[in-house]
């Protein structure tokens, strides 16, 4: 049974305020997928603990301070968005399911992802410098000027 919405809607906001599409259907996620043109990074977000107090203000600080950046970036709600999130994890070949969780594809094909464990009990600083890290060897100067 997925949770609430009157549960999780601050958790979504959080996302959604830095300009993070919310994907709630599979097509939306596959969607997203076919139709972006560079980099696409997707969030799977959670009431976790680790989600609320490192991954999603480390995904904050690191798009607020990084030249480099996704083209695109989406989100699926694990507990929440049940179908997406088996859509978004399924481009998330060879790891098991992790929640939260962040992944980068490039024409479909994971070429980065970021699991629970390289998540939890992180600072968001220490997160920031991960995904800019990511976004500067993912993502070029040209996908920057589309956010």
């Amino acid at each position: 049974m997925p949770y609430p919405e009157m549960m999780i809607h601050g958790m979504r906001q959080e996302l959604a305020q830095l300009g993070i599409e919310e994907t709630k259907t599979s097509e939306a996620v596959e969607d997203a997928v076919k139709n972006t043109d560079g980099t696409l990074m997707v969030v799977v977000n959670s009431v976790c603990g680790c989600a609320a107090g490192g991954v999603r203000p480390g995904i904050a600080m690191a798009l607020q301070s990084s030249e480099n950046k996704p083209a695109r970036s989406i989100t699926v709600f694990a507990g929440a968005d049940i179908d997406a999130t088996e859509t978004a994890r399924n481009y998330f070949t060879g790891y098991m399911p992790s929640s939260p969780s962040i992944g980068f594809l490039k024409d479909g094909k994971l070429v980065k992802l970021f699991e629970r464990r390289d998540l939890e009990g992180r600072h968001p600083q220490t997160i920031a410098q991960d995904l800019t890290e990511a976004f500067n060897a993912y993502c070029v100067q040209a996908e920057a000027a589309n956010n």
